[in-house]
């Protein structure tokens, strides 16, 4: 899967990923694909790290390029209307499998993904769900252990940059669908 964090720090905010990419057990490295990196910046000041399926990148760039007049990120309620608006178009223009597994009780986007952008960073999930964090956030297989280690750091570090990158070095060292280089990418904070 991958390893995406968001951190928040001393007014600017951060977001970083791996760059491994897998198909069921077969691993394709930054050294075989050109396109490795997992966020995708969106009009300006947003950037988006997504996991999962590995044509959601392709999908979600298409998508917010086609589609940018349905898109507001500034806020956790207009992340998630706008994620409303963009779900039947995910259906019928790109063709996604909103059945899950689970017993859910709304249709799944099946995206998960972290946002970042002058308002702050945000989390947002496959049933819509949009969550704001106050400090940081790490999603994927290896989210636990960024997680960890973005805690340990946090109050360590006076950089957001600097946490980010422990969580992803943490979740490229231990999660086996995880792998270094990452990208990093940082913004100032209203």
């Amino acid at each position: 899967m991958s390893t995406i964090v968001a951190v928040s720090k001393n007014n600017s905010a951060c977001i970083a990923a791996d760059s491994l990419t897998s198909f069921g057990d077969t691993r394709q490295s930054a050294d075989f694909v050109t396109d490795f990196d997992k966020i995708i910046r969106f009009a300006d000041q947003n950037y988006i790290g997504i996991v999962g399926s590995a044509a959601h990148h392709l999908v979600m760039g298409n998508l917010l390029d086609k589609h940018a007049d349905k898109i507001d990120f500034s806020d956790r309620f207009s992340i998630f209307e706008s994620m409303r608006q963009i779900h039947p178009i995910l259906k019928t223009e790109y063709f996604l499998i909103s059945k899950d597994e689970d017993d859910d009780a709304y249709e799944s986007s099946r995206v998960d993904a972290l946002i970042i952008n002058k308002s702050g960073i945000f989390g947002l999930y496959s049933l819509r769900e949009v969550e704001q964090y106050t400090r940081f956030w790490a999603i994927g297989s290896g989210a636990e252990f960024a997680l960890g280690a973005m805690q340990a750091s946090y109050d360590l570090l006076d950089d957001a940059v600097d946490v980010a990158r422990a969580g992803i070095e943490a979740g490229a060292c231990f999660d086996n669908a995880s792998a270094l280089p990452m990208t990093i990418y940082s913004l100032e904070l209203d």
